[in-house]
């Protein structure tokens, strides 16, 4: 869904996309990425495979509860017509950044792995970004991979902890916000009235993913988590975001990868991340629905 709607905002230009492992594998979210791009139309647009793995912790279980075993909700789709390009993700975030500086954002909506990696290798790009908005983390509420982890944080929380400390600019669009928007049954209902392709694939993967809320005591529908980080790139007054210095908790296992946002202006801990704290989560949501497909 965040991928649809950002192809189809006309306030953005999606350049291109990479992959990375987390719900499922780097292989299968490349495959599954082709395929949402050739379902949404927008063929066009090159798609990178990325990561495989965290950078020094084992690689988790896929996240069948939420997103079944294909990572589409098992709903299947044709094989893509297109393959991913040659070059790495992390080489692409590179040739990218500097072909452009200063006019390239990046979405994350998975573990930073990649990014991580494309930052070792270019240091310099981390002044000639944008802007990195990054769907992950809970400053101030509780986690969804344990109670204090997110989980796209908790997929490499090295990554991500190389990443806040790099000094790139970052906004952090993290559960604070994201489980204040909310995708209903009853707009699924509205999207198979529109008895479309693709909305009848959204209906249908929202669907097992409303099913997997239900199981953990979210019955009313489901967040609009990687929409939200879109929706901040194309109109940030969406969210009020705060200033703050985040650090992740490495210490301990990929349970506890918390992100510790501290309000204080410390001198030796200067704001590093942009935290996003409030959402005008009615008006993001009319948004999303009218520009998703």
């Amino acid at each position: 869904m965040a991928i649809s709607y950002a192809v189809h905002s006309p306030d953005l230009e999606v350049c291109g996309v990479t992959t990375t492992f987390g719900n499922i594998s780097v292989e299968e979210a490349t495959r599954n990425t082709l395929q949402v791009l050739e379902l949404v139309g927008a063929t066009d647009i090159p798609v990178y495979q990325g990561a495989s793995k965290p950078l020094v912790r084992e690689l988790k279980e896929k996240a069948k509860l939420f997103h079944g075993e294909n990572g589409l909700g098992n709903i299947m789709l044709p094989l893509p017509t297109a393959a991913p390009q040659a070059m790495s993700a992390a080489q692409y975030l590179v040739s990218t950044i500097k072909a452009q500086p200063n006019e390239i954002t990046l979405i994350t909506v998975g573990s930073m792995t990649n990014l991580a990696l494309a930052i070792m290798a270019a240091p310099e790009i981390v002044s000639l970004v944008k802007r990195v908005v990054v769907m992950g983390g809970a400053v101030a509420v509780p986690g969804n991979r344990t109670p204090v982890a997110e989980a796209n944080i908790c997929a490499d929380p090295e990554a991500a902890a190389y990443v806040f400390q790099s000094g790139i600019p970052l906004t952090l669009v993290g559960l604070d916000v994201t489980m204040q928007t909310l995708l209903t049954r009853e707009h699924l209902q509205q999207w198979r009235e529109r008895d479309t392709k693709v909305s009848r694939f959204f209906a249908d993967i929202c669907d097992v993913y409303m099913d997997a809320y239900a199981k953990v005591g979210n019955v009313r529908g489901c967040g609009l988590h990687d929409p939200l980080a879109v929706g901040v790139v194309i109109d940030p007054t969406f969210v009020t975001a705060v200033p703050m210095h985040v650090q992740v908790d490495t210490s301990g296992s990929a349970s506890d990868a918390r992100t510790i946002g501290d309000r204080r202006k410390h001198p030796e801990f200067p704001p590093n991340v942009d935290v996003c704290v409030e959402v005008d989560h009615e008006r993001f949501v009319q948004h999303f629905l009218e520009f998703v497909m």
